[in-house]
């Protein structure tokens, strides 16, 4: 007989089924650029998440993300290029709100000046669809370096030359119930001239670090997310039911293995040198200094570390479980970005964990979206005065 686990939900969703928001209901319409398999649009349009929202369009070059959020949320789902989709298609589709995160390549970090690159930076024909779609508020997540780039003022630039305000910030996923410390840049911009109201920003958060009194509650734990699951079986992803069909495993080496055996509760690279230097990889040795995260163990007490794509290798992070001798499991990953069990990876292993690393937190989407409604109800309620 197979082994049996209650389905996870995050604790800051509502109890009500997903899609509570019935067609007979009025729905904001939003669409989702570079949507990756759709953290974002989760926290807007679940039911148990914010809910009130329609998912009419989504555009990422990502096949097996795309094919993941037109499985879940239907609607269009545009797989390719977003500049070669522009050029092409022959109607932008009229929506209330767009969100997404333009690749932080295309903001060229590295390369301010954008030298020997004649490529339009990505977030413009992000705001190319924002104008065409009549949108009257938009949602940019990215990298926090963000907001210290050239790029961020132009951004502003565009967005006052299309009549919007925007607000910034670097929004920690933490605060909204994501069991994960992810620090990631938010611009939220509103037309005036559309009768939106400006944002309650930052959103109010849900949760608070252990260390700060006050009555909301604590960050939730990695205990508290994955603390309920059995050891992983198998290599591959299996044929069971959600959670169990995500929750496999890798085939260490032995000298993995030993490595991993050595680092004790939250400890990381540097008590594998000091436990045991002969297992210790030479380059490391030769680098007595540097991040404390490489091979480090997460926490049962805190939240997660970042998830990034490359989760099921600790020797990239915080990536080793709290206590077993074994990296997270994809399972164990989605519910560190605040995926329910439900939600229906598509694709092989690694693009499973390429759509996790990359997604908005659901629960961070939440508390987002909840801002953006509060924005756009006070404008009805207005309108109707």
């Amino acid at each position: 007989m197979g082994q049996q686990v209650n389905n996870y939900v995050p604790t800051i969703c509502n109890r009500l089924p997903q899609f509570t928001n019935e067609k007979t209901l009025m729905k904001y319409r939003i669409i989702d650029l570079f949507s990756g398999a759709g953290g974002m649009t989760l926290g807007f349009v679940d039911g148990r998440f914010e809910g009130g929202f329609d998912c009419i369009l989504a555009v990422d070059n990502d096949r097996a993300a795309i094919a993941t959020h037109e499985k879940f949320f239907g609607g269009e789902s545009v797989p390719g290029n977003i500049e070669d989709w522009l050029k092409k298609t022959k109607k932008i589709p009229q929506a209330d709100i767009v969100i997404g995160g333009p690749p932080c390549q295309g903001f060229s970090l590295l390369n301010k000046n954008r030298e020997g690159d004649e490529r339009r930076a990505l977030w413009e024909p992000y705001m190319d669809i924002v104008k065409a779609s009549g949108a009257k508020v938009f949602v940019m997540e990215n990298v926090k370096e963000l907001l210290k780039s050239t790029e961020f003022d132009d951004i502003r630039a565009r967005a006052e030359k299309l009549g919007f305000k925007i607000v910034a910030d670097v929004l920690n996923a933490a605060d909204y119930g994501a069991p994960q410390t992810r620090r990631r840049a938010v611009i939220v911009g509103w037309n005036e001239k559309a009768g939106v109201t400006p944002p309650e920003f930052p959103p109010r958060k849900t949760h608070s670090a252990p260390t700060v009194k006050d009555d909301l509650p604590n960050w939730v734990t990695v205990k508290e997310a994955i603390g309920d699951l059995p050891s992983p079986v198998g290599t591959e992803i299996r044929d069971s039911e959600a959670p169990l069909n995500l929750h496999f495993g890798r085939n260490p080496t032995k000298m993995s293995l030993a490595r991993y055996k050595v680092v004790p509760p939250g400890g990381n690279r540097f008590d594998l040198q000091k436990n045991a230097p002969e297992l210790t990889p030479p380059c490391w040795l030769r680098k007595p200094s540097g991040g404390t995260d490489l091979f480090g163990r997460l926490w049962w007490d805190r939240p997660s570390v970042t998830i990034r794509t490359e989760f099921f290798k600790p020797e990239k992070g915080r990536y080793l479980h709290p206590v077993k001798h074994r990296p997270i499991t994809h399972r164990e990953a989605a519910r560190l970005m605040g995926f329910p069990d439900d939600f229906p990876f598509t694709g092989s292993k690694t693009e499973i964990a390429k759509q996790i690393g990359n997604a908005v937190p659901p629960p961070l989407a939440k508390a987002i979206a909840k801002m953006v409604k509060d924005m756009l109800k006070t404008k009805k309620t207005a309108k109707a005065a």
